[in-house]
């Protein structure tokens, strides 16, 4: 397992930082900041505040991702998932939470809301060619492989 050392930031007295809740969990838990609880109506977005900045090391990035309890219970995702936080970023972090359900979701602060999964980095420095090597699947997708 690697450990990286990630500075953060508490932009209030009261935010919650992101914790694992298990010992071989992947992802911390991004809790809620809110003045006031919020409603977000079936087919609504809302951008929700954490609380919190991170200051990640060059070359990681740090990705934000639904929770799948929020997801399976109440219909509850990321319109843009995963979200990239980039290594030069220095701002609040926050989430683009969407209602799928069919229900109104109240959110209250410290209420989690999403998970943060800190990750390495690969460059890429393209190699133009006039022919890629042949595979057995070449250009097969979109359900090739049947059902």
């Amino acid at each position: 397992m690697n450990r990286v050392e990630v500075e953060i930031k508490k932009l209030y007295p009261d935010s919650v930082v992101p914790t694992y809740k298990t010992e071989h969990a992947a992802g911390m838990d991004l809790s809620a900041y809110l003045a006031s609880s919020l409603s977000i109506a079936p087919g609504e977005r809302s951008l929700v505040d954490t609380g919190i900045a991170i200051a990640l090391p060059p070359g990681y990035e740090a990705q934000v991702r639904p929770r799948s309890g929020l997801a399976f219970k109440n219909g509850i995702g990321l319109v843009n998932s995963p979200g990239t936080i980039d290594a030069d970023y220095r701002g609040e972090i926050r989430v683009v939470l969407i209602n799928l359900g069919d229900t109104d979701f109240e959110i209250h602060s410290g209420d989690r809301i999403a998970q943060l999964v800190v990750a390495p980095v690969s460059r890429v420095e393209w190699q133009q060619v006039s022919v890629l090597d042949a595979t057995t699947r070449n250009a097969g997708g979109f359900g090739h492989t049947g059902v």
